[in-house]
């Protein structure tokens, strides 16, 4: 890793860590505010599910902190024990919020099935693309650049994916908070709330997305100075 890679990814370490400590404050603030309609994450999910006339997804409990996920191949809407029991604002928009990517799934939302094929190509690019970028430095000091530039096509592939996750993410939200503030499962005063835990969330993805953006330029200017 070269300098400027190196800082840049110090950089967006940092902001990163700082954004994850704004949202595990925020998830903890609102999980202490209790949801005036009584309901579980587990309880939203299904009934956000039913509501929206789907009935072959499965809510489900597994473990970890803010490990919840949307399983389109299991068709499952997995929460974490703090939002599938929690009767909390954080929980109902946690829980919202993933069933918004079931209602992308059963709609057939393009950029979810974008990235949903996209997943075994990122899997395989995550494992070697460090080993390759750093062979294709190597090599590039002899005059060949083969391998650099697969590295960059390689790291291409988990750019395009942070960058379609992007919209992926907003649109669950938007149709979580749309839900939400319809049904009345948040009141006046919750759905702020709601909606910040949620901004925080997607947030997350930002940074992501834009350091794995400036990294990928860095490494295709690298490629272009040898060149020169």
């Amino acid at each position: 890793m070269t300098p400027g890679i190196m800082m840049v990814s110090l950089l967006f370490m940092g902001i990163s860590m700082i954004v994850s400590m704004i949202l595990k404050s925020k998830f903890n603030r609102y999980s202490k505010v209790p949801l005036s309609a009584g309901l579980s994450g587990k309880e939203v999910a299904e009934k956000m599910l039913r509501e929206n006339g789907i009935y072959d997804v499965q809510v489900t409990s597994v473990q970890g902190f803010l490990s919840d996920h949307y399983d389109p191949a299991k068709k499952t809407v997995n929460l974490s024990p703090e939002v599938y029991e929690g009767q909390t604002v954080a929980a109902a928009a946690v829980a919202a919020h993933e069933c918004g990517h079931a209602v992308q799934h059963a709609a057939r939302y393009a950029p979810l099935q974008m990235r949903s094929r996209l997943v075994p190509a990122v899997q395989f690019s995550s494992m070697i693309v460090n080993w390759v970028l750093l062979a294709g430095i190597i090599m590039a000091a002899s005059g060949s650049y083969t391998l650099l530039l697969a590295g960059i096509v390689l790291m291409g592939i988990t750019v395009v994916f942070s960058l379609i996750t992007l919209p992926v993410e907003f649109d669950a939200s938007k149709r979580a908070l749309a839900w939400l503030n319809h049904t009345n499962v948040t009141n006046s005063t919750e759905y702020p709330m709601a909606k910040d835990a949620l901004k925080w969330a997607a947030t997350t993805y930002v940074v992501a997305a834009l350091a794995a953006v400036v990294t990928l330029l860095q490494y295709i200017a690298i490629l272009m100075n040898r060149r020169d």
